[in-house]
């Protein structure tokens, strides 16, 4: 490492440096956990790494002043040491050239093809690109191991026999990875922005009219069972969020999730009493997967007053709609699709996937007894925006019975459009929706 520290060049961040005092730290935190599991102390937690890794670099880089000063050469700045020391970091204990991107709150999605230049989504909206942030493209599936290693709470692989990862960053980011079945590997990040989490602020971006969200915050006290439907990065989850975050404190909600995304722990003042559940591939000899169809019945035995399910899109629509229709009303769910009314073949296809062998004539009594409401989100010129809202009436044989209660005008604004049973008006009233429309 000392050629690679002499031949350093104040004024940029020399990756080759970077490397070889990531390398130099790497070895200094595995003796630090050698030394103190001998003294039967527990292993360091990310903290006091972060602190012993800080401690650890500069004095590296003290080092290397004293080198080059000895020499005549000119010494580091603070703002170069200042580079350096946090790259050396990020690249031990965090994600490489890949924080700073995490750590820049413009960008809300991070979309990364080996070594090649990076794409990011803007909170605008917009599209840029970016620096790459490997080498290699094997540098980059050594950078989602480490991750996976360091990062999750689970056990996690990435190799040619788990070719895709699916977990969450300790900030709530979505992190997607894959390998061997693209051409290239791949990382994609969804950014989560906990900071918006109630309805009031969704209106206020313009997701909502007032109107809307006086109907929906009736309607979760209401307790009605509600579907949020859209495109990829319209804004399901966010919503599902703030509409979670208007259900009394009192009540016990369990959230299923593939990766926890909804974050009710950054919300415990206002959920004082949940539980979250995480499904979980199989190990490397094929055992212990758990799926969310398993999670959902589990949930069902956990006393829930609600179950909300981050994502349907499989088997474990089934268990969902039994329980909605069993007595735990209020519950929710995301899935992906172009509007109200597409819902409902979806989820029977769903339910088929559970291997049921129900006709479809039972399988659409059951959706027509367990859905209340269905909520379609649409992403019209870069800004999200909730298109429509369907309520689910009866059954005619084999038919949904549905009306579209809100919809979006010839001009482009939602309107109050069918009229809502009266008996869902009634209730909605009780739960404190303004029938006489004066919301605006």
């Amino acid at each position: 490492m000392t050629a690679v520290l002499e031949s350093f060049q104040p004024g940029a961040v020399d990756h080759q440096l970077v490397k070889a005092l990531a390398s130099r730290l790497g070895d200094l935190l595995a003796d630090e956990r050698i030394d103190r599991r001998a003294r039967s102390l527990d292993d360091p937690t990310l903290e006091e790494e972060q602190s012993f890794a800080r401690t650890a670099v500069h004095a590296e880089l003290l080092r290397l002043a004293a080198s080059r000063r000895s020499q005549g050469k000119s010494i580091l700045t603070i703002f170069d040491e200042d580079l350096i020391s946090s790259a050396v970091i990020a690249q031990v204990l965090g994600l490489g050239r890949l924080q700073p991107l995490l750590d820049d709150d413009e960008i809300c999605d991070i979309h990364v093809r080996g070594n090649a230049r990076v794409w990011v989504k803007l909170r605008n909206g917009h599209r840029e690109t970016r620096d790459p942030i490997v080498e290699t493209d094997d540098e980059l599936i050594e950078l989602v191991r480490r991750a996976a290693t360091r990062l999750s709470r689970q056990e996690r692989r990435f190799d040619a026999g788990t070719p895709e990862l699916n977990m969450q960053l300790p900030d709530g980011s979505r992190l997607f990875a894959t390998m061997e079945v693209s051409l290239r590997p791949s990382l994609i990040i969804r950014r989560h922005r906990f900071e918006i989490s109630t309805l009031e602020q969704l209106r206020l971006r313009g997701m909502l009219t007032a109107r809307l969200q006086n109907f929906l915050e009736a309607a979760v006290r209401a307790k009605r069972n509600i579907v949020i439907a859209g495109g990829t990065g319209s804004g399901k989850t966010t919503l599902l969020r703030a509409l979670i975050n208007e259900v009394p404190p009192s009540e016990r909600i369990v959230t299923i999730e593939d990766a926890y995304e909804l974050g009710l722990d950054h919300f415990e003042h206002l959920h004082p009493d949940h539980d979250a559940l995480q499904s979980r591939p199989a190990n490397i000899e094929g055992q212990g997967e758990i799926t969310l169809a398993d999670l959902t019945r589990m949930a069902l035995r956990m006393d829930p007053d609600r179950v909300i399910v981050g994502e349907v899109r499989g088997a474990e629509a089934f268990p969902m709609l039994l329980a909605m229709s069993q007595g735990n009303n209020g519950s929710m769910c995301t899935m992906h699709a172009d509007s109200t009314r597409s819902v409902f073949p979806k989820l029977a296809a769903y339910v088929a996937m559970a291997s049921m062998g129900l006709p479809i004539e039972t399988v659409n009594l059951l959706l027509s007894s367990a859905l209340h409401l269905v909520v379609y989100i649409e992403n019209i010129d870069n800004s999200r925006r909730v298109a429509s809202v369907r309520e689910v009436v009866d059954l005619d044989g084999a038919s949904i019975i549905s009306n579209e209660i809100f919809a979006m005008n010839s001009d482009g604004v939602l309107v109050e459009a069918f009229p809502m049973r009266e008996s869902t008006r009634e209730l909605l009233v009780q739960a404190g929706f303004d029938d006489r429309g004066e919301v605006e």
